[in-house]
Order: structure tokens, then C-alpha cells, then sequence
């Protein structure tokens, strides 16, 4: 199955990074696929965007600002089927992926998503404030995961990503 190729370019506000794409979405070559993953509810209902998008249209986004990449690019049924080695070279691809287009903030869907990446112990939810970033001049945000799996309330969910997009708003001001 072949990987869904990064939607990523100078410029953009924010980057959302994944774990790695879903089967679904290596099947249909689109971020967030799987109809079970809230993503793209999720950006919505927290008003990152003013219409409720499909993962088809995951491209368009790069007109708003937002890009998509992920820590590995290959599809499995689950973050549980990416190997250590994985891991370790998708964290170099990343950070050079952030190094060259340096969007405003990098979005970790995910806490593991973002311990992975900075091979930090702890994170919280929201910006990593006091943290020096992996990537100087990117500001790190982890938000939680969107798939259908989490077990904490989609409004609490929604309210996280709502801190992500007053401050894209507020960075457009």
C-alpha cells in the first residue's frame, strides 16, 4: 500500500502531524479517511475551518494554511504496527520536513504523536510552553488524537483544538 503523500508547503500557519495514515487512508490516498476518525468533525466544530471538510478535499487546506504530514508514512491498522525503526528514521524525516517549510505550529495529533517525535517523557495539552522546541521557531501544540477509538469527551476534544484555532486566529491579527 503506498503512502499518502504530505500536503506540505512554505507559508503555512499550521501542520497537522499524524502517527501515520490509517489503512483507509492508504486505500483512498487521503489524511483521515478512515469514516470512524472525528478529524475533520473535529476541525470544524472548534472553527479551524468554516465548513465541514472531506478527507478528499485534505489538499485544499494548503489554501487555508494547513498542512498534513505524518511521523511515518507507512499505512497499518494501528500506531501498535510501526516498528522502533520507524520511528526512528520518521523522526528524522520530520523534523527535516519542519526545518525546511517552518510552518508557525507544528499540531501533534496525539500525545504519543509528539513523544515520539521529541522524545520527551511528558506533554500536555496545548502548547508546550516553557519547552524549547524540537524545531527552533516552530511552536509545538498537541492536541488529542481524533480517532473514533479515544475515550475522552468530544467536547472536551473540540475545546483543546479551540485553543489551537483562537490562536491562529490571534497570529493573523
Amino acid at each position: 500500500m503506498n503512502p499518502v503523500e504530505d500536503h506540505l508547503d512554505f507559508g503555512l500557519q499550521i501542520v497537522f502531524i499524524g502517527f501515520n495514515p490509517s489503512l483507509r487512508s492508504g486505500e483512498v490516498g487521503h489524511h483521515y479517511a478512515n469514516p470512524r476518525n472525528n478529524f475533520w468533525r473535529i476541525l470544524y466544530r472548534s472553527q479551524l475551518t468554516t465548513r465541514l471538510y472531506d478527507a478528499s478535499e485534505d489538499g485544499e487546506l494548503l489554501k487555508l494554511g494547513y498542512g498534513f504530514t505524518n511521523i511515518v508514512a507507512r499505512p497499518t491498522r494501528g500506531a501498535e504496527d510501526i516498528t522502533r525503526e520507524e520511528y526512528s528514521q520518521g523522526r528524522e524525516l520530520l523534523r527535516a520536513k519542519l526545518m525546511k517549510y517552518r510552518p508557525q505550529i507544528a499540531c501533534f495529533v496525539g500525545k504519543g504523536v509528539y513523544t515520539e517525535f521529541s522524545r520527551r517523557t511528558k506533554a500536555y495539552w496545548g502548547f508546550q510552553e516553557g519547552l524549547e522546541p524540537v524545531v527552533d521557531g516552530v511552536r509545538e501544540f498537541v492536541a488529542p488524537s481524533s480517532s473514533g477509538l479515544v475515550r475522552m469527551p468530544m467536547d472536551e476534544i473540540i475545546g483543546i483544538y479551540r485553543r489551537l484555532s483562537e490562536a491562529a486566529r490571534s497570529d493573523l491579527e
